[in-house]
């Protein structure tokens, strides 16, 4: 899928380095050309050679290495990514990218790119709160980088709350998105509806259908990597919602009808819930026997 695609990865000071061993293996199964960069701190964790060997190329930490290409390097390197992901991103180079800071390859090389970057604060719970770093962030996002959310869990400090990142596997789904498809529907606005209705019989029972809403969410997942901007009307599923899409959720039929009167746009794609006729239908006739058992 990222065939002819250069994905520049930035692995800085945290724990959380060695996972992304996992991920430059990931990416180059998927025939992506995978260059890594570290910081000094980051060689504490991982060592490079491990990101050469899974990678086939050379893994840079530091800007004035000898051993060179003619090219400047950190600038050929930026000319030639399609996608830059920073994971994990510690707060001090969250801090120095936000202020322009480049003194190493690392940052020299991503200040230098044009493509688009995506973020992965990972540290302890109290850092990643502290007014500073949350400031560092909002800058960058108003400079076009793509912060991922920190996932919430158990730390390597000891600490329980937000600051862990991200598994490898959701990582990859967010540079799949950006490059793994032509972005021919954008601008585009899409309308997608997905899984069951729920009609109740009386406040403990209710009829449904066997709809999982895996093609609606497949088709949502889609659209949104091709650009559109994607709203999802979910019955209830057991399925995680595709990153980026603005997903509502409904329970009954009428509750599906409301939404998507209000909300239908000139371009949808449509995967309907079962027809209201067949549920109300379906309902009377479980009413009905209902009260000839009670009766």
């Amino acid at each position: 899928m990222l065939e002819g695609k250069t994905v520049l990865l930035g692995v800085t000071g945290s724990i959380a380095a060695y996972k992304i061993a996992y991920l430059a293996s990931a990416l180059k199964k998927q025939q992506a050309d995978v260059h890594v960069l570290m910081t000094r701190n980051a060689t504490n964790f991982i060592n490079p050679i491990t990101f050469e060997t899974l990678t086939g190329n050379k893994c840079l930490v530091d800007t004035f290495d000898r051993n060179f290409q003619f090219q400047v390097e950190h600038v050929s390197i930026a000319k030639k990514a399609d996608v830059v992901m920073i994971a994990p991103a510690s707060a001090n180079v969250i801090g120095k990218l936000a202020h322009g800071i480049a003194d190493d390859m690392l940052t020299t090389t991503i200040m230098a790119c044009r493509c688009k970057k995506f973020i992965s604060p990972a540290m302890n719970t109290n850092m990643f709160e502290n007014p500073i770093v949350q400031d560092n962030l909002k800058t960058l996002e108003h400079y076009g980088y793509e912060v991922i959310d920190p996932a919430v869990g158990y730390l390597a400090c000891g600490d329980t709350g937000a600051g862990k990142m991200p598994e490898p596997e959701t990582l990859l789904n967010y540079i799949l998105r950006e490059c793994a498809c032509e972005k021919d529907m954008k601008g585009l606005k899409v309308l997608v509806t997905a899984g069951p209705t729920q009609e109740a019989i009386d406040p403990v029972r209710y009829i449904t259908n066997h709809s999982s809403g895996k093609m609606g969410y497949a088709i949502a997942e889609a659209a949104h990597a091709r650009g559109a901007h994607v709203t999802l009307i979910s019955g209830p599923t057991a399925i995680q919602p595709p990153k980026g899409v603005d997903v509502v959720r409904i329970g009954t039929t009428q509750s599906f009808t409301t939404r998507f009167s209000a909300m239908r746009t000139r371009m949808w794609l449509f995967r309907p819930p079962r027809p209201p006729t067949i549920a109300r239908a379906k309902s009377a006739r479980l009413k009905s026997s209902a009260q000839a058992i009670r009766s």
